[in-house]
Parts: structure tokens; C-alpha cells; sequence
């Protein structure tokens, strides 16, 4: 006799479950985010217990720093927090083409020399797989490729053969037989998920597992899964540039805050060893609207160039837009600027950006923004030699920052002469050498005057 059915709707943020659609999820609030789903109502037989657990004590558990393996990518290691981890489950999510199964096939020649590395794909062939490993330069014969979508039958082969590491290519495309809902399904994913989680913990097997995004750029999936898992990254940048971010937004073995900066080119990524150098790069000399600061991302000191343009509205309504920096921020900046320092945006259209795609959300990179709009509105360049940061305040004031001296020796160490930094900051520094001019100031209108 077949089994019995039912139409359930399922949250794809938080997994909550009811009978009926509603527009707004009873469980997290979240709108447009019930999907429809067909659920058995089969019994399932009682698990039997044919065990106790047991418990060790924290001293009987050994862990050193042996259980990491190194990717062959410095820049992967670091966002890791120091290598791939025995025993964990990884996810890695990105938008569509933005590199994210390369650098997997390419970290398997890494991998290979020491490991048996297991690649399984649900969405391309075998055939595919060796031609872009071909062209990647991926030639080691410990990588064993399986085109398979069945969870049960690929946990099978992993049980008996004990890979080294397996990567799954990916999530929404895997299924489980006893769930007749179809593949990428929030039940089919959260289940998928937690069954390789199981297979990864008992036979302690690093696993990567690939997730798609939606249009947001949300990983697509119900939000359980980035608890499930022990480590979430994200590949972020244009897919018309040619480099890529890697930044990690959960870790249970390393920080959230570092970032690897990688480069696309025909022969798959390559690392980005000096990103400061890179971000920068392409300055125009002597031309108005460009500052640049120094933002931390972790422990790390990256450079970044802040443009600004201004230019005459040509409607009653100025534009305000931005790109890697914060719109009401901006705002902010561009009010403060108005009323405590006596630039008038008033009748202008304003434009920020930050080059290279990386993120400026740091109050430390508030000076560099209202430079880079005064130096545009004012049409005087920013000495090419200069480099600001500091947090700007609702009064008008520089508010002190931290971790200025590694700021500073990260600027000096890439030639830059002059170095404009809040006043309360310049009372704090100690130890820093060479012959870099330190400016301390007090408010934008004294920072603007010592940067030309």
C-alpha cells in the first residue's frame, strides 16, 4: 500500500513548518519565504537504543595542530584560520561563475600529494571534470571523481574506501531517497547537509560542500544549514573583474575577520600576496576625487583608493549613491560636511566608490570618504604621497581609531611620505620609525588643508 501524502509549507530561513501558506513566516518573521513541499505521513519505526553513550573528560581528548592540512593556498589557509581541518564540514557559496568550484579542483593537487581526495559532482560529468583539470594543471592520481546525487550510495562508498578529504559539488543537487520532495528542496538540503555532517564527524573526513546563492546573494537553502555547518565562506566580486575576495562569515576554527584576495586568470586563481599593492595600482596622478586609507580586515592592513565625484545636478532632486561604503554613512559624512565644515552639497550629485571591490565598513575609512568628496567639489587633488584615515563625528571632530600603528607601517612600507590621522590618535603612537610625516588633525577643514 502506498504511502500516504501531504502538502506541507516549509520556511527556507528557518525551517518552520506548517500546514497552510502565510506571506510572513510565523517563526522568524521573514516574508515570502514559505515554499510548498510534499511530505509522507508513513510511521517510521522506533530506533532502538543499543547503546549508552559515553562521555570523555577534556583531558583524555588530545587535539594539536597536526589535524590541519595545508590547501596549497596560503590566502585559503589564513581565511581557514590556519589550514583545512580534520574532521570538519566547510561551506563554500558564491554567486554563478565566480570561481568556486576552480579553486576546489585546484586545491586537490595540494591535497593529492598527501591525501586520497574524493570529488563529488551532481552537476557536471566525468569528461567535464577532466578537462578543466587538464587545464588547471590538476594531474595527481589520488583524486577519484564521482558523478553521483545519491547521498545514501556516496556515504556507501566513503564508509568503505576512507577517503582523506571529500568535496560535494554540489549541496543542491544531492538527494535522499526517503524524501520525496525534489533536489534543492529546503528538507532535501537540511537533510543532505546533516547527513554528510555525520559521515565527515564519525569517520573524522574534512568535507567541503559547494552552496548556491539566491538573487539576494543569501546562500539558497534554509538558514539551519549555516548552523549545521562548522565553517561558511563566501566568494565575493564581479564576475566582469578579475579578482575575487574570499572572506569567512562563520568559523569555529579561526577568526571571522580575515580575507584572501584572489585573481582570476586563464590558468584557474592565483593568489594575491600584497593586496594593498593591488588595490591601489591603478591611481590616477594628480587627479581630484581620489584618497587613499588603510582598512583592517582582521589582523590584516589592506590599502584601498576612495573616489568621490561631485558634479552639478541637473534635476531638483541630487543624487546620493555609493559602492563598498555605506549609504547612510555617506550620508552622514555629506550632512557633516554641510553644516560643521562649510562645503555645500546641497544643489550636487555625490558618488562614492570604492575600488577593487572591497568593502570599506570601517569608521576608520570616514576621513578618506569626506577627502576624497571635498577634494572633488573643491576640483584640488589629494597629494599622491598622502595617505588618511579616522572616524568622523557628528560635530565635525576626528574620533581616534584603532590599530593606527600597523595602518601606518603598512603605509610606509608602500612608500607613502604623509600620513593624516585624528590628534588624539598622534598622542598614543609609540615606536614608529622612519621618515614618514605624521599629521595629527583636529576636524575635515584642517585634514583637507595638510593633504594638498
Amino acid at each position: 500500500m502506498a504511502a500516504k501524502t501531504k502538502t506541507v509549507f516549509i520556511c527556507n530561513q528557518c525551517g518552520y513548518e506548517t500546514a497552510k501558506w502565510f506571506g510572513q513566516c510565523p517563526g522568524c518573521g521573514e516574508w515570502n519565504t514559505m515554499t510548498e513541499e510534499i511530505k509522507s505521513t508513513a510511521k517510521q519505526s522506533p530506533v532502538s537504543r543499543a547503546s549508552i553513550a559515553n562521555a570523555l573528560t577534556i583531558d583524555e581528548i588530545t587535539a594539536d595542530d597536526s589535524i590541519r592540512y595545508n590547501t596549497g593556498f596560503k590566502e585559503l589557509d589564513r581565511v581557514l584560520g590556519g589550514g583545512l581541518v580534520n574532521g570538519s564540514l566547510v561551506l563554500l557559496s558564491g554567486d554563478p561563475g565566480i570561481g568556486k568550484s576552480t579553486i576546489l579542483l585546484q586545491i586537490c593537487q595540494s591535497l593529492g600529494e598527501k591525501h586520497k581526495v574524493l570529488y563529488v559532482t551532481g552537476e557536471e560529468s566525468a569528461q567535464q571534470i577532466k578537462l578543466r583539470a587538464k587545464r588547471l594543471g590538476v594531474f595527481t592520481s589520488n583524486l577519484f571523481i564521482m558523478c553521483e546525487n545519491n547521498v545514501q550510495s556516496i556515504i556507501e562508498y566513503v564508509s568503505v574506501n576512507k577517503p582523506g578529504v571529500m568535496i560535494i559539488d554540489s549541496i543542491q543537487t544531492m538527494t535522499i531517497d526517503e524524501i520525496s520532495s525534489s533536489a534543492g528542496s529546503v528538507t532535501q538540503i537540511r537533510e543532505s547537509t546533516s547527513a554528510f555532517m555525520r559521515c565527515s564527524k564519525s569517520l573524522n573526513i574534512p568535507t567541503i560542500i559547494v552552496g548556491h546563492v539566491n538573487k539576494d546573494g543569501n546562500i539558497a537553502g534554509p538558514k539551519v544549514l549555516e548552523h549545521i555547518v562548522d565553517c561558511v565562506l563566501y566568494f565575493e566580486g564581479e564576475r566582469n573583474l578579475s579578482y575575487r575576495i574570499l572572506r569567512a562569515v562563520k568559523n569555529r576554527y579561526g577568526s571571522t575577520n580575515e580575507i584572501g584576495v584572489f585573481e582570476m586568470t586563464d590558468s584557474g586563481l592565483s593568489e594575491v600576496e600584497n593586496p594593498s599593492l593591488m588595490l591601489i595600482s591603478g591611481k590616477p596622478k594628480n587627479t581630484s576625487g581620489s584618497c587613499i586609507t588603510c582598512v583592517m580586515e582582521g589582523s590584516r592592513p589592506i590599502l584601498a583608493e576612495v573616489q568621490g565625484l561631485v558634479s552639478a545636478s541637473g534635476y531638483g532632486n541630487p543624487r546620493r549613491m555609493s559602492n563598498g561604503f555605506d549609504y547612510n554613512r555617506m550620508a552622514m559624512i555629506l550632512a557633516v560636511l554641510e553644516k560643521r565644515s562649510g562645503y555645500f552639497f546641497g544643489n550636487c550629485d555625490a558618488y562614492v566608490n570604492i575600488v577593487g571591490g572591497l568593502k570599506a565598513d570601517e569608521p576608520a575609512s570616514d576621513l578618506a570618504v569626506a577627502l576624497a568628496l571635498v577634494s572633488s567639489l573643491k576640483d584640488i587633488p589629494v597629494n599622491d604621497e598622502t595617505i588618511v584615515f579616522g572616524e568622523l563625528g557628528l560635530g565635525g571632530e576626528l574620533r581616534s581609531i584603532t590599530c593606527c600603528e600597523q595602518r601606518i607601517k603598512e603605509a610606509e612600507r608602500l612608500g607613502f611620505k604623509r600620513c593624516i590621522i585624528p590628534k588624539h590618535n598622534l598622542k598614543k603612537l609609540s615606536g614608529i620609525k622612519g621618515d614618514m610625516e605624521i599629521i595629527g588633525a583636529y576636524n575635515v577643514t584642517d585634514a583637507f588643508e595638510a593633504s594638498i
